[in-house]
């Protein structure tokens, strides 16, 4: 028998999502959930139907990930080096993988954004740091992206103020509707744009088996004596397709979606379609471009993506230039989306302020004024006569890939925060591999860093940086196993029921006693990456006045 007291049932638990507009009914553009739907889905066209509408954070995410610069770095690549370094986008694909399912995990289950995440768990300093990392990122960025454009309209034949300004209003208009949905149909229809690389691959038609070879079997081309070159540019393909601003954007937006852990499965599989495409979209920028250039006076002498249009119109007519332009076009409006948003979600959550698609601008001032005064930012420093577009884009380059590591750690430890994840929790072979990854990003992170600072710098000195990292991060992990060996061995965490376990709101949560050796550990890696920043700055300040 069931008693029923006073005919109230008992109210849900209550929740961590910082704004009301974050909950209620999924409505992507390609369909919707109801809030209370909680049915299984049985049978093909159920799951399909499901996978369409929740399909827009991992699509989003990773085709904004091939913007402005990926045309570049990957063009480069392609131009400089054929396709000999097709491999680096193959053993980028776990990477992509892990650092971005730890996200949608984050977003789904806290229903905070990971910049508030951060301040709440870590303090006011560590949240500063990160917001204002990701802030002048992410605005340096979107620099890059309208540098893209007026590249991709410059080749069209089109005036350039006119042209940085009417995309500044589309890029603002966009998300100023009001409808999250509206805003994600704009965007897929952007994403769906960027297949226009497909075409032009097959009409300058690069040799299949070389490509299929060069993608899993790895090669340094040019031998020792372009060491240097070689691993500066492997360094730029990874600071382009592994970005900071990924993280924030796609935990907010799975958020603002209103996606919660019953649906995470479908999320992955949303992911993984986007790692297919931005990995097919940087290897065919790479295969075309080796094959337009090859044999030419333009092989081995990069300059910029609109170089690559008129190199590819040389080979294979016209049209497949303008096809080219268009594409690149296409992914610098979806970049700049994507890092204005990542941006605004970040501070709206850390300053409280409202910060949903789903509402109006009357209704989250704040919000919008962020993502637009960045865009106008970002248009006004393009149209200054002589400002060094060129060394911009380096520079953005060079400080994604110094603080990259930085961010990857505030995720490790976030995803193994029990009182944010609970069951979700990493798991060792998660953690495992991610500890190789921020070592590796860590020594690419020097590399990267002593480059900048000493142009002429040997390959013995970059393998000396490489070897000496190896050796710390070999100790490290003897150091952190023997720790574990020694220590009680706490239980298996418990991930039963874990479709419906969200995290409680952030004030009922104990922050984290934080250890000695991680304090030394943080303080070191964040001293380094601090000094690291102010030198790349100013050598970056320096070459600019010095031209």
């Amino acid at each position: 028998m069931t008693t029923v007291i006073n005919a109230k049932t008992i109210p849900a638990p209550r929740s961590a999502v910082l704004d009301d507009a974050h909950v209620g009914d999924i409505r992507g553009a390609l369909g919707t959930i109801k809030q209370d739907d909680h049915g299984e889905r049985r049978g093909l066209s159920a799951k399909l139907k499901t996978l369409l509408a929740i399909v827009g954070p991992g699509l989003i995410v990773m085709v904004g990930d091939n913007d402005a610069g990926a045309f570049a770095t990957y063009g480069q690549a392609g131009q400089n080096y054929g396709t000999s370094l097709l491999w680096t986008l193959l053993l980028l694909v776990p990477v992509l993988y892990v650092n971005q399912e730890m996200v949608l995990r984050l977003g789904a289950v806290t229903g905070v954004g990971h910049a508030r995440l951060i301040l709440e768990r870590f303090g006011k300093f560590w949240g500063a740091f990160s917001v204002i990392d990701l802030f002048l990122l992410n605005a340096l960025t979107l620099v890059t992206e309208f540098i893209g454009i007026t590249l991709a309209t410059g080749y069209l034949g089109l005036p350039k103020v006119a042209s940085v300004i009417l995309a500044a209003a589309i890029i603002i208009a966009s998300a100023f509707t009001g409808s999250f949905r509206r805003f994600e149909r704009i965007a897929i229809f952007l994403c769906v744009g960027s297949l226009l690389l497909v075409p032009v691959y097959f009409m300058i038609h690069p040799k299949t088996s070389q490509m299929a070879h060069d993608f899993v079997v790895p090669a340094i081309p040019g031998g020792s004596g372009e060491l240097a070159t070689v691993m500066l540019l492997i360094i730029g393909i990874v600071g382009t397709t592994v970005a900071p601003w990924q993280l924030f954007f796609q935990q907010s937006y799975v958020i603002d979606k209103r996606i919660t852990p019953r649906f995470m499965k479908y999320e992955k599989a949303d992911l993984w379609i986007g790692i297919a495409i931005v990995v097919i979209g940087g290897a065919a920028l790479m295969g075309m471009t080796a094959a337009a250039f090859a044999g030419t006076d333009g092989f081995g002498n990069f300059d910029d993506a609109a170089g690559l249009a008129t190199g590819i119109e040389a080979h294979a007519g016209k049209i497949a230039g303008v096809l080219f332009a268009i594409a690149l076009l296409d992914a610098s409006i979806i970049g700049a989306f994507a890092v204005s948003l990542s941006t605004a979600y970040a501070i709206g959550d850390v300053m409280g302020l409202k910060h949903s698609l789903h509402r109006g601008v009357k209704g989250a001032k704040g919000f919008y004024a962020i993502y637009a005064g960045l865009v106008a930012v970002a248009a006004a420093i393009v149209l200054i006569p002589g400002s060094p577009l060129g060394l911009l884009t380096q520079g953005v380059q060079t400080l994604a890939g110094v603080l990259l590591p930085s961010a990857t750690v505030f995720l490790l430890l976030l995803c193994n925060d029990k009182q944010v994840l609970g069951p979700w929790a990493n798991g060792p072979k998660t953690n495992a591999f991610t500890v190789v990854v921020v070592g590796v990003l860590v020594s690419l992170s020097v590399i990267l860093t002593a480059s900048v600072l000493f142009p002429d710098i040997t390959s013995t000195t970059i393998l000396s940086i490489m070897a000496a990292c190896g050796i710390a991060g070999v100790l490290a992990a003897g150091y952190a196993f023997t720790k574990r060996r020694t220590g009680t061995k706490e239980d298996p965490i418990d991930r039963t029921g874990r479709e419906n376990w969200r995290m409680p709101p952030l004030e009922t949560l104990i922050r984290p006693a934080m250890s000695t050796t991680r304090k030394i550990g943080m303080g070191a890696l964040r001293t380094y990456l601090l000094i690291a920043m102010i030198l790349v700055v100013i050598k970056i300040v320096q070459v600019a006045l010095g031209n």
